[in-house]
């Protein structure tokens, strides 16, 4: 072990994001087998949505309009999303999970939230929280 924690958390944020990229291509098979796991975070943020404009997409998947465009065209075509006119902006259009696609992405979320429980229960919620909340601190700092 390092004695620079900064060394330490880059080690460990390193082996986190390969983890988390294992997870991700796991899950998106389990969503759809032709599923690109590239597509899982778009998928993920339009489960907590109902229907959401390109614009902010972007900007929270942090890719560019055209990298978007083709992921949402690749769910489309998997029967996962839709999309559909902005009565707001004539120009805009919005994206959302499909009926179907809300039940698969559900049904996935869920499993990975039961494993979260699974591998958290002997930790204390307080810590729970305390983590949830530096996570958040870290992302607020790398955007």
């Amino acid at each position: 072990m390092s004695a620079d924690p900064v060394t330490e958390l880059e080690a460990e944020l390193v082996d986190l994001w390969r983890r988390g990229r294992i997870q991700s291509r796991q899950r998106a098979r389990s969503i759809h087998p032709k599923l690109d796991p590239a597509c899982y975070p778009l998928l993920m943020i339009l489960a907590r949505s109902d229907a959401v404009p390109m614009s902010t997409l972007v900007a929270k998947l942090g890719v560019e309009k055209s990298t978007l465009t083709r992921q949402i065209d690749a769910v489309v075509r998997l029967g996962l999303v839709e999309r559909s006119p902005d009565p707001q902006d004539a120009r805009a259009r919005l994206v959302a999970l499909t009926d179907p696609g809300r039940v698969q992405v559900a049904e996935v979320r869920e499993s990975a939230i039961a494993s979260w429980r699974e591998r958290l229960s002997r930790w204390d919620p307080q810590d729970v929280r305390q983590l949830t909340m530096l996570l958040r601190r870290l992302a607020d700092c790398t955007n």
